[in-house]
């Protein structure tokens, strides 16, 4: 049978991505491009790679941007610190005022700091509860906000917000306290959000990554030896390309009647 050649599910599409300088922010503007949108990318610093051997290697061109462009597709950079909700209102503006419109909004920036021993419940520092929160909550409000606005002109949208397994299941220690709580909260945001814009056409769903085999990541996941592995009902660690997948899912019209909800990418993680 002749197969029927389709066009890319979002062609004439446009999307940002925040925190896709490297890594799975990376990943997601790829495979948005890849479906045949125009992909603004957007991060502190758009060559966030260069400090990181492994993701430095995994770089074909010197930005995401010019690894899309190269390929033929359209992209832009955006520097944007997304803890400054007057910074992300412009960046959004200018996305708008080039393509004319925002159909999917990956909010992938966040990130923790401070290491598990110093950030229990009663150990962190109002500076370490302060960027976490700032960097992975707010960050995800500010960007929805300014992106519902020319969603809900159009009358349709895809709203995107990235938690994590450590926003659904505490560390055994404890530690990483102030990122577990802010990524739950973006669970909850995003329930709240759903309800909201889901009148104007909008949908808005969360994924929450588990163990990702990122380049940052790697060597922690390779000092934890096989025994890791046990509580990963795939026994094995989870690629980018895995998250993109359910990006690609919840972006098209595949996802079309999904929202206000959290899909675990985390290969079962017990």
């Amino acid at each position: 049978m002749q197969e029927l050649h389709r066009e890319p599910k979002l062609n004439g599409q446009v999307a940002l991505v925040t925190g896709a300088g490297r890594g799975i922010g990376r990943a997601y503007a790829h495979r948005l491009s890849a479906l045949g949108a125009r992909v603004a990318v957007l991060d502190l610093n758009l060559k966030s790679y260069a400090d990181i051997p492994a993701e430095r290697a995994a770089m074909e061109g010197d930005s995401t941007v010019a690894e899309i462009e190269a390929r033929g597709a359209e992209a832009m950079g955006l520097e944007v610190d997304v803890t400054n909700s007057s910074a992300v209102n412009d960046a959004i503006k200018l996305i708008v005022d080039r393509w004319g419109r925002l159909d999917v909004a990956v909010c992938n920036a966040g990130g923790g700091v401070g290491t598990l021993a110093e950030t229990t419940g009663t150990l962190l520092s109002d500076a370490q509860l302060d960027t976490v929160v700032q960097r992975n909550l707010n960050g995800t409000i500010y960007t929805c906000r300014a992106a519902a606005v020319p969603m809900k002109a159009q009358g349709a949208g895809r709203l995107i917000t990235v938690s994590s397994m450590a926003g659904r299941t505490p560390q055994p220690t404890g530690g990483y306290s102030h990122y577990g709580a802010a990524k739950a909260a973006i669970i909850m945001y995003t329930r709240y959000l759903a309800r909201e814009v889901g009148p104007y056409g909008i949908t808005a769903n969360c994924v929450a990554p588990g163990l990702i085999r990122t380049g940052r990541v790697a060597p922690l996941l390779d000092s934890m030896g096989k025994e890791a592995l046990e509580n990963v009902a795939l026994r094995r660690y989870g690629t980018p390309e895995d998250c993109a997948g359910v990006i690609e899912f919840l972006a098209t019209d595949l996802g079309a009647y999904v929202t206000g909800a959290t899909i675990c990418v985390d290969g079962g993680v017990a």
